[in-house]
């Protein structure tokens, strides 16, 4: 296990712009805000998803889409720094072509029967969303692990 002890160093709240990407818009807030590293929760709705279960056996992000609205029942995540060099030999790249912060971001959605699905949460247009998301003083950057083949932190 590797680990090291964070200090925060602000916190802050929004509320996500329907018709937008709910995970653009918190890697907008943590771009605005100059978060190096954060952490975060959200809840809230969305018109449509795409979800990304990854397969350890093929080391594989595979999608799953949704074409309907969605509650978000839980939305948890963190931000760290991703680099173009990391973004091209991992899939859990983001679409930037340059250095940018990434909102790695998982989620629990529910339809109007109470089903939920869950997973990496890689698009999802806002319907309505509200974040809290605690910066830390200390930057992170998201590093290759050769043996999940996944961006990690430390």
């Amino acid at each position: 296990m590797n680990y090291r002890a964070v200090e925060t160093e602000s916190e802050y709240v929004a509320r996500l712009e329907t018709g937008a990407d709910w995970r653009a818009e918190i890697e907008s807030l943590a771009n605005e805000v100059e978060a190096d590293a954060a952490w975060f929760t959200a809840l809230g709705a969305v018109q449509d998803a795409e979800l990304w279960f990854y397969d350890q056996d093929d080391c594989e992000y595979y999608p799953i889409e949704f074409d309907e609205p969605l509650e978000v029942a839980s939305c948890v995540g963190n931000v760290s720094w991703l680099n173009s060099e990391e973004q091209s030999s991992s899939s859990s790249r983001t679409q930037s072509d340059d250095d940018d912060r990434f909102a790695h971001t998982h989620a629990v959605l529910s339809d109007d029967a109470g089903t939920t699905y869950a997973g990496h949460l890689n698009e999802a247009t806002v319907w309505a969303g509200e974040v809290y998301m605690r910066v830390f003083e200390e930057g992170l950057e998201r590093e290759y692990d050769e043996t999940t083949e996944l961006d990690l932190w430390l």
